[in-house]
C-alpha cells in the first residue's frame, strides 16, 4: 500500500474552532468508543454552522478527526447513533462504508483507500479536560 494521501488541514475548513476550544472531559468518553461532538463555530456570523468531529478513546488517549469522509466529504455520521465503528479497530462512513483505522484515520477499505481523515490535535489536562491543542 502506498503512503497515505494528506487530508485537508482541519483549521482550514469552514467554521473550524480556535485552538484551546473545550471539547470534552475524559470521563465523559467511554473507553473504546467513538463519540460525535459538535463545537461552536469560531465565526461571528449568526448563521455559521457548528464544527463536527469524532473522538476515539483508547485508554487515556483520545484522537480526534473531522467528521468528514475522505471519499466525498460527507459526514461519517450525522448523529451519534449512526456512527459505525469497531472499538479500537476502525470507524466507517455510514454513507459509503469506507473504513478508517482507529489508530491513524487512514482509509483501509473503500473508494478512498490510502486517503486519511483530517486529524485534530488535542491536549488533555491533568483534570481530564480535553481541548484543541494550541
Amino acid at each position: 500500500m502506498s503512503a497515505p494521501v494528506n487530508p485537508p488541514v482541519w483549521h482550514s475548513l469552514p467554521n473550524a474552532p480556535e485552538p484551546g476550544t473545550f471539547v470534552a472531559m475524559l470521563e465523559e468518553l467511554a473507553d473504546g468508543q467513538a463519540t460525535l461532538r459538535t463545537l461552536p463555530s469560531c465565526s461571528d456570523a449568526a448563521l455559521a454552522k457548528p464544527f463536527s468531529l469524532v473522538l476515539l478513546r483508547a485508554g487515556n488517549e483520545v484522537k480526534a478527526f473531522v467528521n468528514r469522509c475522505a471519499h466525498f466529504g460527507v459526514p461519517l455520521a450525522a448523529k451519534q447513533e449512526q456512527l459505525i465503528f469497531k472499538p479500537l479497530i476502525s470507524i466507517s462512513c455510514n454513507v459509503h462504508y469506507a473504513r478508517y483505522r482507529w489508530s491513524d484515520g487512514v482509509c483501509e477499505y473503500g473508494d478512498c483507500e490510502g486517503e486519511s481523515l483530517s486529524p485534530i490535535p488535542l491536549q488533555i489536562a491533568g483534570n481530564g479536560q480535553i481541548s484543541i491543542a494550541t
